[in-house]
């Protein structure tokens, strides 16, 4: 299956069920705010994570125009992740949005300062490191409605196993009531050389980002 098929595939509602964890959704306890250089256009962009109601989700505000994170909104992109809606295009989002699934931060508004319709993300070390840290500053609070009340958190499921491969690449994805993530690299031509990590934990326990957050070239160097 190519990657834009597995895109269409998972946009399906027959690949995919939601199940509950037993858990509130939760938000920011306040605003916080970072600063950094890009890594593909190599400008500085600032962005601020803002607490948001329940249900509303994680989503992107750039200019007041909104763009979720869904892979509903995902662009085909090369070396990065790339969300797009309505003109507007926000690069490199991988490792920000890693990094509030990863600390349990469900609803969560983006606020990216730009004057331009294509932006990227700040790339810091190279790994969720800074985002884990900036949610840790400010915390975490249950998050409710606009009539006070909390809602359930839900997590999907998967049905029936999704195969992708691009040239040498591939990423295989099973139905599984654990989080049993293994991963390997081969790059012979840079310092990372070639690496393998298998990770595995019950649901919906399924955070550990002290454990994993740190970026393995920035730790090799």
């Amino acid at each position: 299956m190519s990657v834009a098929g597995a895109f269409n595939a998972l946009k399906s509602s027959t690949l995919i069920s939601w199940k509950s964890t037993g858990k509130l959704q939760q938000t920011l306890a306040a605003c916080v705010e970072r600063t950094g250089s890009t890594l593909h256009s190599g400008t500085t962009c600032t962005v601020k994570l803002w607490p948001e109601f329940a249900g509303r989700g994680r989503y992107f505000d750039l200019r007041s125009k909104f763009i979720p994170a869904s892979i509903h909104c995902v662009q085909e992109s090369p070396l990065c992740t790339t969300l797009a809606k309505d003109g507007c295009k926000i690069r490199t989002v991988e490792h920000l949005l890693s990094a509030l699934e990863a600390m349990g931060v469900d609803n969560c508004r983006i606020q990216i300062d730009s004057a331009h319709h294509d932006v990227e993300v700040p790339i810091f070390d190279g790994s969720a490191s800074a985002w884990v840290e900036a949610i840790e500053q400010v915390g975490l609070e249950v998050a409710v409605d606009h009539c006070g009340n909390n809602a359930e958190k839900m997590a999907p499921s998967l049905k029936e196993p999704v195969y992708v491969q691009r040239k040498d690449s591939f990423m295989v994805a099973f139905p599984c009531e654990r989080v049993c993530i293994t991963y390997g690299i081969d790059f012979p031509q840079v310092i990372i050389s070639s690496c393998d990590i298998a990770y595995s934990k019950v649901l919906p326990e399924v955070q550990e980002p002290k454990r994993v957050r740190p970026s393995f070239y920035n730790k090799k160097l």
